[in-house]
């Protein structure tokens, strides 16, 4: 397997190239359906508490969405945000705690992910689902996000007047989205000339830069109770992107550390999810 990833990158890396040759933007413009894409996608039917759920099935901007509900009703609502190349279905252990606790929980597969339709995203995308899932489902206060859904709900959140009332539990968030580019445009080796029209493209869609993309940067608009957890050795959402933040010293977040778990076995973590579900 990692043979054939390994060839696969190669060759990514070639026509890449071969495209920059005759035109960066058109290379920028390959480059960056690749970054939209997840290249892992999870979508057998779920079993366990998953069978015992509300099917729910909008339809967002026309792509097909596969979410679940229950305890319908129930006088708290928590929502459940899962990260890129990932799936509602990890987050098990979360749903069946908030839901012995007579919680009412909506869960959804983001567009492209899962059993959801669509074959890109993005973090606006994203942003967009979530305030969408909110309003037709009706708002939640509690929240349960991971790694680019900690992004998401933090872009959507901020635009939210007021928002203090909330609790939301960030898992690995993705503080600083020019962390996941570096890393990105590194791994595919991008010249220069193309990460210049890549820029342009994020800022045709955007209005702004990458950097906009910044949990940092919202932070000041969020007043709502956090519990930010993270692991000092997490590769994929840098540990030193929460540098500014914590420096800030913000009244209504509390950090959580943990060590060894990397970015994705910490929200598997018992500890961990104990401290969540307290905290929720």
């Amino acid at each position: 397997m990692k043979l054939l990833q390994k060839t696969a990158l190669a060759l990514i890396r070639v026509k890449l190239r071969l495209i920059a040759a005759f035109s960066p933007a058109a290379a920028a413009r390959t480059a960056f359906r690749i970054f939209c894409t997840p290249q892992i996608r999870n979508a057998g039917e779920p079993h366990g508490i998953f069978s015992e759920a509300e099917i729910l099935g909008p339809v967002f901007r026309t792509i097909p969405i596969r979410g679940y509900r229950w305890n319908k009703g129930g006088t708290t609502k928590a929502m459940v945000i899962h990260g890129f190349e990932s799936s509602v279905v990890n987050f098990e252990h979360y749903i069946g705690a908030l839901v012995k606790k007579g919680y009412e929980v909506i869960a959804f597969d983001a567009p492209a992910h899962g059993r959801s339709g669509g074959s890109t995203m993005n973090v606006l995308d994203y942003r967009d689902f979530i305030l969408f899932i909110q309003q037709e489902y009706g708002p939640s206060s509690r929240f349960i996000a991971h790694s680019v859904g900690g992004l998401a709900l933090a872009l959507a959140i901020a635009g939210t007047q007021p928002n203090d009332g909330l609790r939301i539990a960030l898992v690995a968030p993705l503080t600083e989205s020019t962390s996941t580019y570096r890393l990105f445009a590194s791994v595919l080796q991008l010249s220069p000339a193309v990460e210049k029209e890549f820029d342009a493209i994020i800022r045709g869609i955007a209005g702004h830069g990458l950097d906009w993309f910044s949990i940092t940067r919202v932070m000041p608009s969020i007043s709502a109770s956090i519990l930010w957890c993270h692991d000092r050795d997490d590769l994929v959402t840098p540990f030193a992107d929460l540098e500014t933040i914590r420096a800030e010293n913000y009244p209504n977040i509390k950090f959580v550390f943990t060590d060894g778990l990397g970015h994705r076995r910490i929200y598997r973590d018992a500890g961990v999810t104990g401290t969540i579900i307290g905290f929720l």
